[in-house]
């Protein structure tokens, strides 16, 4: 049975409707009439099986929060995700969000890196300022030292050089908070930090004869919007900060380091995770890694068994056994040649793409087309318009299912938010395209079908979920349809979503996860 579209969405559709922004820079971000047409390929959602291996492991989770009481003081279930770019850019764990605190209301934020850890860094939902005076370390890239100060799971710490540094954190009212904590190293010789929130005030000193993890936490009777973290006196290295609401609802957190591998998160501390772990209290631990692995210059399995079963194994000891849900590899794809064979075992196939056929025409679409292909015959009065051309066009992009259900489509903003355009690029109608086998083509790296045929087999024999992504895609070369797709679904690279395609993604993981409830509750 169908049902209503709620006020909240209806509104955020109008809002979609006066910026078309995250469609218009996931289609060509500097396209204009005058430049090369654009292969209009519609989108259509691949039927695949339900992709959930092994429901039960985390069924009593949502069980429990669709369950969940709602009032002052009841603190969020908490889900927190930990990866690779999937998840430091949050289109996809920061659209579960949206989805799941629409369903059962905001528990906040959630756990965040200290600071603005990298150049980039995004953070949906809050907005984080940082002062001059701190060195930023990281498991990975440049910021990596074997001897730098230990980190926890935000892959990230901040250490500050100069008194008075500071890092500020301001949310959206959708994000509003009334819990705030910070976690930093004490040590001999650490300084003071001041952290403030609603006009509360807290001098917490680091110096410590013992060298540990310590968590300051301040709360409110209200609602807060905004925290301040001061390096008062002396240096302070800070591993996290959080901001939650105790009123029920959930939380989502992502940390992610970028091109991280799972090898790279054996380079943070046990003990800076075990006591940041005891404060936050997941309920829920997502492991998202594997596309990194998958383009290594060599992929060897059996190393990459051994890294999976020990950090699962070591969140599982340092956790408490908190249920773990692994997201298998995505499809992606690549055009180097190395990649054809970094890992022992079969080539992967060659992906065909849309070119143009002789003769083709090319239309120029207006915004109010997004998504349709363009008919010349078609009248504009004939053109759906406003918030039900919105929906039509949404429901065409897989976004929504038949009934209408799906995410709520107002999406934070982000690096492809930020550009509207009056008229989109020349687009090549798809009655004019042909699929093809290029001479330079696109593929899959071996290496990912691997890293997923390691991640189900040790999924399977340690009973943890797993979530396969790749089937839920569409299988070996989607990732090449979602880029071609018209809007794109996928970057140019053809391993990073755009908003568009990142609430795709998050839809079909939480249709999963709904439909594995309603079978259990059946039985």
């Amino acid at each position: 049975m169908k049902r209503p579209i709620s006020l909240k969405l209806a509104l955020a559709l109008t809002s979609v409707l006066a910026s078309c922004a995250f469609v218009a820079r996931a289609v060509a971000p500097t396209a204009s009439a005058s430049s090369s047409p654009v292969i209009g390929v519609p989108f259509t959602p691949p039927e695949t099986p339900n992709a959930l291996r092994n429901p039960e492991v985390i069924l009593p989770f949502f069980k429990k929060l669709a369950e969940a009481p709602h009032g002052k003081h009841v603190k969020p279930l908490h889900i927190l995700q930990i990866g690779d770019s999937h998840t430091a850019g949050d289109s996809i764990s920061g659209a579960w969000r949206s989805i799941l605190q629409n369903r059962y209301g905001s528990g906040g934020r959630g756990i965040l890196a200290p600071g603005i850890p990298y150049k980039g860094y995004i953070a949906h939902g809050v907005h984080v300022s940082m002062s001059d005076g701190w060195n930023i370390g990281s498991i990975f890239g440049s910021r990596y030292s074997s001897d730098m100060p230990p980190v926890g799971f935000s892959g990230f710490n901040l250490t500050s050089h100069k008194n008075g540094a500071q890092i500020s954190l301001d949310s959206g009212i959708e994000e509003a908070f009334n819990r705030f904590t910070v976690c930093g190293l004490a040590k001999a010789g650490a300084g003071i930090v001041v952290v403030s929130m609603g006009g509360q005030f807290q001098r917490v000193d680091f110096n410590s004869d013992w060298s540990h993890t310590q968590c300051v936490t301040l709360t409110s009777d209200m609602p807060q919007v905004h925290a301040d973290v001061v390096a008062a006196e002396g240096p302070i290295t800070l591993t996290s900060w959080a901001s939650f609401r105790d009123n029920g609802g959930v939380a989502v957190s992502n940390l992610g380091v970028v091109g991280s591998q799972l090898i790279h998160l054996q380079r943070s501390s046990d003990q800076v995770i075990a006591t940041e772990l005891k404060v936050y209290h997941p309920d829920l631990i997502v492991l998202a890694f594997g596309t990194n692995e998958g383009f290594s210059p060599f992929f060897d399995p059996s190393a990459f068994e051994s890294i999976l079963r020990a950090q699962i194994s070591r969140i599982r000891r340092l956790s408490g056994d908190v249920p773990i849900l692994m997201l298998g590899a995505p499809d992606a794809s690549s055009r180097r040649e190395e990649m054809l064979h970094n890992t022992p075992g079969v080539s992967p196939p060659l992906c065909s793409e849309p070119i143009p056929s002789d003769n083709f025409a090319v239309t120029t679409m207006p915004n109010s087309a997004i998504g349709s292909t363009h008919n010349p015959a078609s009248s504009n009065a004939a053109q759906p318009k406003g918030v039900d051309a919105v929906m039509s066009t949404l429901r065409q992009q897989g976004v929504f299912g038949s009934d209408g259900n799906g995410p709520d489509v107002s999406q934070p903003p982000g690096n492809d938010a930020n550009s509207v355009q009056n008229t989109l690029p020349n687009v090549v109608p798809s009655s004019n395209v042909i699929w093809k086998v290029t001479t330079h083509p696109l593929f899959p790296p071996a290496g990912l079908a691997a890293v997923r045929r390691v991640q189900q087999r040790v999924a399977s024999q340690l009973g943890i979920a797993f979530w396969d992504w790749h089937a839920r895609m569409g299988g070996d070369c989607a990732a090449v349809r979602w880029g071609k797709a018209y809007p794109s679904l996928m970057r140019r690279d053809y391993v990073h979503y755009t908003s568009l395609g990142g609430q795709i993604i998050a839809n079909r993981l939480d249709n999963d996860i709904k439909n594995a409830m309603d079978q259990s509750s059946a039985r």
